[in-house]
């Protein structure tokens, strides 16, 4: 009993250990994402254990493993103990940046439908409530160079027009589809967002700028057919995850684009020249490998493409209302990326609120109801309804 209670203490201990301590490669960072989003369970897990492990004879094999599971606990409580600051500070981010009582403007129906907690603990292990909408799949969106892409929509039930959500995929440029982050597109058509999940050619057999040619291909079509899904098109915000928001940030900055009310950016790159120069450390994910496949060089050998793909290049004046997501402890888009778009956002004008999510690694909404990606949804479905109605 003795050693099953040890062996449970230290697996506890090596799993809550990456809460803290960064994956080093790609394999390990998927351990650094998940670790602090099911710190709840692994609390609890700790704790059970560390009980056990009292309970038995004081020999040294118990002793060990009241010890470890000691360090789990206090590892696995950690991101939980931050989170009422970390929502404060979020609070007073939101209203610095949109106003005191932001929404107060909004309709009371679409006030009643928000999530009335940033991070509810039955959520944690019941998973988040997505709700009711009909997905219509494999829309064509054309075929450049051969390549089939395709647009997802998510239709709330009921009568429209709806205000409308572009979601774009991550994936390092390289893969992906327009069925992913099906959870958050699910949510958002349930709330009353006719959500377009559109679709761009994958490096590196197609590099810049057929990704952005491909974005505003989608944002065309849902400019020209959006109202036939209920959509409201004048109404309409992007969003995207890490590759993806970088292509939402781009999408909402281009003054030849398409008008837009608002950007939320989840994880994305900004300024890839800087990226390239200076990866984080570690960089389980090759980000110098990953630009160069997407840029088709170095920024040495195609400058004018880095520059030309940056976010940052393009705030120059006002832009649209952005929400920018960050994982303070992201190794693959650093969160000082944020944090040098944010300023430079408000310096030019620019209504931005910059939510750094201290315990949080790259990707850490893949868990739709972990705590990170719950905190996250709750501010998302605020800033949506401030920017739309």
């Amino acid at each position: 009993m003795a050693w099953l209670v040890l062996g449970a203490a230290l697996l506890l201990l090596f799993v809550t250990a990456w809460i803290v301590v960064p994956g080093w490669t790609y394999s390990l960072l998927a351990l650094a994402v998940a670790a602090p989003e099911v710190c709840a369970w692994l609390l609890a897990g700790s704790i059970v254990v560390c009980l056990l492990a009292a309970t038995l004879s004081g020999s040294r094999l118990s002793q060990i493993a009241v010890v470890a599971a000691l360090v789990s606990v206090a590892l696995a409580a950690s991101p939980l103990v931050r989170t009422p600051s970390t929502i404060r500070r979020f609070d007073a981010e939101m209203e610095r940046a949109f106003g005191h009582d932001y929404l107060k403007a909004v309709p009371a129906p679409v006030q009643r439908s928000l999530r009335t907690h940033a991070v509810v603990a039955a959520d944690l292990v019941r998973g988040i409530d997505i709700g009711d909408a009909a997905v219509v799949r494999g829309i064509p969106l054309g075929t450049p160079d051969g390549q089939a892409l395709t647009l997802t929509v998510y239709r709330p039930q009921g009568a429209g027009p709806f205000p409308t959500v572009v979601q774009i995929y991550g994936g390092a440029w390289q893969r992906g589809s327009p069925d992913d982050n099906p959870e958050c597109a699910r949510y958002l058509a349930s709330r009353g967002y006719a959500v377009f999940a559109i679709d761009y050619r994958h490096a590196p057999r197609w590099s810049w700028p057929a990704q952005m040619t491909d974005v505003h291909t989608g944002l065309d079509w849902v400019r020209v057919h959006g109202a036939e899904y209920g959509a409201d098109v004048s109404r309409l915000v992007t969003m995207g995850r890490s590759a993806g928001a970088h292509l939402a940030l781009l999408a909402a900055y281009d003054p030849a684009g398409p008008p837009v009310r608002g950007v939320v950016s989840y994880y994305g790159p900004v300024d890839l020249e800087d990226g390239y120069r200076n990866p984080p450390r570690p960089d389980p994910m090759d980000v110098r490998a990953i630009d160069e496949a997407f840029l088709a060089g170095t920024p040495d050998s195609v400058p004018g493409r880095y520059r030309e793909a940056s976010p940052l290049s393009y705030v120059t004046r006002r832009l649209p209302p952005t929400l920018l997501v960050y994982g303070g402890r992201d190794h693959v888009v650093e969160a000082r990326f944020g944090r040098i778009l944010h300023e430079r956002l408000l310096a030019h004008g620019t209504s931005s609120a910059l939510l750094e999510i201290p315990w949080a690694e790259h990707a850490f909404d893949v868990l739709p109801s972990g705590l990170s990606a719950q905190i996250a949804l709750y501010y998302t479905e605020r800033f949506l309804a401030w920017a739309l109605y």
